[in-house]
């Protein structure tokens, strides 16, 4: 696509699923490649070193300059040294990409407050952190700059004991619709993605699983799931200059899945 080549891009969870599709999708674009990654517990490194280093792997067999920034995105203090050593490293930053998060399941009135603060902490906390740094450099050095914020189908769709997830993605949406206005005459712009039920590793559950996986798809009009490529497509879309005119918007890649699934057949009036 137009206008990514040789661009410098910051990928907030970029160890696996769509935040890894993403990263490598602008490498194939000629875009530079700051991969952010957070090691959990011993019984998750293992599997999370292997996907970040197949995605660091790939990224610069396109190419591009690849580097590795450990940072916990709930922290502040992470977060602007991530910002800080992507510039320094990269010799520059020109699109942040707003993609770690993670959920966490409860029934709402058995919900404990820290987890929930937890998730806010990551999903909205986090990010607002990350695009204040992104922008704070931007006007700094007087440069335009592109911010996309991976959120949900779950920022318009209730999700019933992901309570915490669901207005985390709620306030994505404002966070992105605000930033955008505040900043457009500056030069930046904002815009998110909101999938839909998406092939990942997280989902393995539902996808190994023919019964769940069909339930699932029984709810999407396209009646299959998404790809983290076709995630990493629209994200590369909207960074490009063929996004130029584009901001404050949330694009949907869902299948179909916001257009009220249940009025698939008019049952209302008929």
């Amino acid at each position: 696509m137009n206008g990514l080549k040789e661009k410098n891009v910051l990928v907030t969870g970029a160890s696996s699923g769509i935040g890894q599709s993403i990263a490598i999708r602008f490498a194939q674009e000629g875009a530079n490649v700051a991969l952010n990654y957070l090691m959990g517990d011993a019984a998750e490194t293992e599997a999370q070193i292997h996907h970040y280093e197949t995605c660091a792997k790939e990224a610069r067999g396109c190419g591009v300059k690849v580097v590795q920034v450990q940072a916990d995105i709930s922290k502040e203090a992470d977060v602007q040294r991530m910002v800080q050593q992507t510039v320094d490293e990269l010799g520059g930053l020109d699109i942040l990409v707003n993609n770690a998060g993670i959920q966490i399941s409860a029934e709402s009135d058995m919900l404990d407050t820290s987890k929930f603060d937890k998730v806010l902490g990551v999903n909205l906390r986090g990010a607002f952190m990350a695009a204040r740094e992104a922008v704070s450099y931007w006007l700094r050095t007087n440069q335009p700059g592109v911010i996309i914020n991976v959120s949900s189908v779950h920022q318009t769709i209730p999700k019933p004991k992901y309570l915490g997830y669901s207005v985390s993605k709620g306030g994505m949406a404002n966070l992105t619709r605000t930033l955008a206005l505040e900043y457009a005459s500056r030069g930046i712009r904002v815009n998110a993605i909101a999938p839909g039920a998406t092939i990942t590793p997280i989902n393995r559950a539902w996808i190994d699983d023919p019964i769940k996986r069909e339930m699932v798809q029984s709810h999407i009009p396209m009646r299959r799931a998404g790809t983290s490529e076709e995630m990493a497509a629209a994200t590369a879309f909207l960074a490009s200059d063929e996004g130029a005119y584009i901001t404050g918007q949330t694009l949907y890649i869902d299948g179909g899945l916001t257009l009220y699934p249940s009025f698939e057949t008019a049952w209302s009036s008929e």
